[in-house]
């Protein structure tokens, strides 16, 4: 196993403790709403955003303890993000991570309340902190409500649907993708920033980081989209191909789509370099988004 998967594997042990100490078993009316909130939360995948606050954080030398629970808020919004993208309204997915959907295993309306919890529960995880002064909760809420809002990962959402069955241009797909995607990474590096205590110039040179390496983590989705679409949501063909979405592979074609993912990797590694710290770590992982494979 290589460094960077055993750190992945560490880091993502912490994540996952924290979740299920955030979001437990409970006795309750509606003890199935944190059933299938667990369902999604724990089921899997990268944690590759919350590892993104981890790293950005132990980069700055900050304490990742007061991290993690602002690490795991966000693992909330993206995973609330992908029950309600999953739902037939949306892209009509049947698996995700290798399981059934929530809709799927639940029902629709359980689908859409347990997005709605982990969404405005999120907040409240940040709000209630005990490891964070004030002044850092209303940065990381005020990031989080922009990054996963009409400026970002919902707006991104809007474009997406509005442009099934049209071929948008370029200049238009990147922003869709640096809003749906790129949105929550960009709110990962720069929850670190906050935490680490970053410099206003730091903070600067991380969020061009995070821009850039979310442009490259969606483009490489949808290579993957095409060349892993089964194993990623149990259909031997994408829900992007079959809901007509332009992509960067059916824009570009899969050659370029690569190029144009390895050019915003450069650029994201180009923004760490005027920082006087150690960014070994955000580069590997960085260089892991390039190349995975699923």
């Amino acid at each position: 196993m290589s460094y960077i998967q055993e750190y992945f594997q560490h880091q993502g042990k912490l994540i996952e403790e924290q979740l299920n100490r955030l979001v437990p078993q409970r006795r309750s009316p509606h003890e199935n709403l944190f059933e299938a909130a667990r369902y999604a939360l724990l089921g899997g995948g990268k944690r590759l955003r919350p590892i993104f606050t981890l790293t950005t954080t132990r980069i700055l030398g900050g304490d990742i303890s007061n991290a993690l629970s602002p690490a795991c808020a966000l693992e909330m919004i993206h995973t609330y993000s992908l029950i309600h993208d999953d739902l037939p309204c949306m892209d009509d997915d049947d698996y995700r991570r290798g399981q059934l959907t929530v809709h799927r295993k639940y029902s629709e309306g359980h689908a859409v309340l347990t997005g709605d919890y982990l969404l405005t529960y999120a907040f409240e995880v940040i709000a209630a902190d005990p490891n964070l002064d004030n002044e850092k909760k209303v940065q990381l809420i005020t990031i989080l409500a922009r990054q996963s809002g009409s400026e970002g990962m919902i707006g991104g959402q809007v474009m997406d649907l509005a442009s099934q069955g049209n071929k948008i241009p370029l200049e238009t797909l990147k922003l869709l993708h640096r809003k749906k995607s790129g949105a929550l990474i960009s709110a990962a590096i720069e929850f670190g920033a906050i935490i680490g205590n970053a410099t206003p110039h730091q903070f600067h040179c991380l969020q061009r980081f995070g821009e850039n390496i979310g442009l490259a983590f969606q483009i490489v989705d949808d290579i993957l989209d095409i060349t892993a679409s089964e194993a990623k949501h149990g259909k031997a063909i994408s829900s992007d191909f079959l809901n007509d979405k332009t992509t960067y592979v059916t824009l570009l074609g899969l050659d370029q789509a690569q190029a144009a993912a390895k050019n915003f990797y450069d650029q994201a590694i180009t923004a760490l370099k005027p920082l006087p710290h150690d960014t070994s770590l955000l580069t590997e992982i960085a260089n892991f988004i390039i190349h995975r494979s699923h």
